[in-house]
């Protein structure tokens, strides 16, 4: 039962509501916490709520149990905490107000669906002082006739009300260029089960999409890379098009506290933070050391887990407690570091981030003034010193990318295309003139903004840049060279020409037939010269554009991953116009494509997670 999110099903609304072209008559989430009395935060052990997920698991470490026992990282501190399961989150919210815990817990994009209501009273303004984990555990399934992001305009899309998807069809929708207005929303009640997208999706052909948690996934269509066969409750066609494994810093896991404690309690916070991380390097050492060796600490943790989440969510340690953990990317002292401290250096910085969720709330209905999360501004080194940390509080290397083939990346076989073509996240191009080679920020500003947003987002994605030529003097050489031999005839008058190779109709706008004779020397040398001379110019091109992308990128303060932009020259393979016949179509093929592909867990020579 990977990434099981039960901790964010939300009991909203009753069935399924169907909203068509916006989601803008939704409830406001402040009615559904309702009228609630603000009071201080209760005396004794804190309570401290957890939700059913993989990054709790390190803090069921740390504390020894629900409550804290005296040889645990949180006992040795000098903590007493009670853990309370919080999987409803109206509920957490409604006993945050109260005073009966003064932390909250979920995902940064329900802490902005809450924060409307939670800054009414300034003393319950949450302050966001712990990120847990990233998702690498929730989806996008897609019927058969969905191949990329930019395919899901006017389809009709169900997920969760008010749960972590919002948020993941945002940041899918803004990838694709799309706004709500471009679809139509069908919300269900809980995340996952009878009530949930997927069930929907199986029972309703209407509905094109579903946002759904890795246990659905693979019913629906049997695994990230695989297809449905329509056996076995799968859906026939069914397939994954866009997922937290890729798209990986989408949903940032947090702990928020009330400021009105911060200001009086910092030092407890601060040690909850540091016993936390703490938890997480030395459960992050047990699964690894279990996963070499078979050793048994880790067994005991996922049995603890199991004991608190209980076997109906977890039935199995190895398959189910140990698949949970391993859908929570762990993001440790310098994800914190990186996340809370470097500002607007990225779009999945807390500061960036959490202004885009609530904004989003707001866009989507649940709420109607904008509320704020803020930055506890947590000492890195000294939280380090507080919790005997192992991690360095430093700058966070990035990905590290191996180096792909322009076939990968560009597959120029058809068949190949057709079963490859769900690797393409989505792409956009940018064009350019005869004889380019300089592409200045000032002119394209806006596209490599995008680009680098949209591979900040898809940390785990390659951002292809292929570089594209027109293929008119390689035809005219195709052309004279097959004339001139006499292998190539042609018949008709100018402007209606149709030409046969070996007897066999020749068709000059099927380039993937063009080209294979071209490197078979059908035509001679000329053709061939042409077609390699295009290949290095796109690729000198293509090189050109990254060059001038990671100039843009520095001198705005935006972090990057040079590895993950990879200029492939496409040359003449991939034609707008196969066949141009005006100067305007010859330069709708003089362009330079950024391509977001979804790439094999071999293509990264290091994770940024888990450190």
């Amino acid at each position: 039962m990977k990434a099981k999110r039960l901790g964010l099903a939300l009991a909203l609304c009753a069935g399924l509501v169907s909203v068509g072209g916006n989601a803008a008559a939704q409830d406001l989430f402040k009615k559904e916490i309702g009228s609630v009395e603000v009071g201080p935060v209760k005396d004794g052990p804190v309570e401290v709520p957890f939700i059913t997920w993989g990054g709790d698991v390190a803090t069921f470490h740390a504390n020894g149990g629900k409550t804290t026992t005296g040889d645990s990282i949180y006992g040795k501190m000098g903590l007493k905490l009670q853990l309370r399961n919080g999987d409803n989150f109206i509920e957490q919210c409604q006993r945050y107000l109260k005073g009966e815990t003064p932390f909250l817990r979920g995902t940064l994009r329900m802490m902005a669906l809450a924060a409307e209501k939670l800054c009414e009273n300034p003393d319950t303004t949450p302050v966001c002082f712990l990120q847990l984990t990233w998702s690498g555990g929730d989806h996008m399934v897609s019927r058969e006739n969905l191949v990329t992001a930019a395919d899901l305009k006017g389809k009709t899309i169900a997920l969760q009300k008010g749960g972590p998807h919002v948020g993941l069809l945002n940041d899918i929708l803004a990838t694709a260029k799309l706004t709500y207005k471009d679809i139509h929303l069908v919300w269900c009640d809980d995340l996952t089960g009878p009530k949930g997208a997927a069930a929907r999706f199986k029972s309703d052909e209407r509905i094109d999409a579903c946002l759904v948690i890795t246990p659905d996934m693979v019913t629906l269509c049997g695994g990230l890379n695989e297809t449905g066969s329509g056996a076995e409750n799968s859906v026939r066609g069914a397939h994954v098009l866009v997922s937290t494994s890729e798209l990986s810093r989408s949903i940032a896991d947090v702990y928020c506290v009330r400021r009105d404690y911060y200001k009086k309690n910092p030092e407890l916070v601060k040690k909850f933070a540091a016993g936390y991380l703490k938890g997480t390097e030395e459960l992050l050492a047990a699964k690894k050391s279990w996963e070499a060796k078979g050793d048994k600490p880790y067994m005991t943790v996922l049995k603890m887990a199991q004991d608190i989440l209980g076997k109906e969510v977890l039935p199995t340690l190895e398959a189910d407690a140990h698949g949970l953990v391993s859908d929570a990317r762990f993001v440790g002292l310098p994800g914190n570091q990186k996340f809370f401290n470097e500002g607007d250096a990225s779009v999945t910085n807390f500061g960036p981030k959490s202004i885009k969720a609530i904004d989003n709330m707001c866009t989507v209905g649940f709420a109607k003034d904008h509320g704020t999360i803020e930055n506890a501004h947590l000492d890195f080194a000294h939280l380090k010193t507080t919790g005997g940390l192992q991690a360095k509080v430093t700058e966070k290397k990035a990905d590290k990318f191996v180096e792909m083939s322009p076939e990968d990346l560009f597959p120029d076989d058809p068949v190949k295309m057709e079963k490859e073509g769900k690797k393409e996240i989505f792409s956009f191009q940018i064009n350019f003139q005869p004889n380019q080679d300089e592409f200045p920020h000032a002119k394209y500003a806006e596209q490599f903004q995008r680009a680098l947003e949209s591979a900040q987002l898809f940390g785990s994605a390659v951002m292809a840049i292929g570089g594209h030529a027109d293929p008119t003097l390689m035809l005219r050489q195709v052309v004279e060279g097959g004339l001139k031999s006499g292998k190539l005839k042609r018949t008709g008058s100018r402007g209606n020409y149709k030409y046969s190779l070996g007897g066999k109709p020749f068709d000059l706008a099927n380039t993937q037939e063009v080209i294979k004779q071209i490197k078979a020397k059908t035509f001679g040398d000329r053709p061939l010269a042409t077609y390699n001379g295009l290949i290095k110019l796109s690729q000198r091109r293509a090189a050109n554009v990254k060059k001038a992308l990671m100039e843009y990128a520095r001198m705005h303060n935006m972090t990057f991953d040079d590895s993950q932009f990879q200029p492939v020259g496409v040359g003449a393979r991939e034609p707008k116009m196969p066949m141009p016949h005006s100067r305007a179509e010859m330069e709708k093929n003089m362009r330079v494509e950024f391509r977001l592909v979804r790439v094999p867990p071999e293509a990264l020579k290091e994770s940024d997670f888990d450190y």
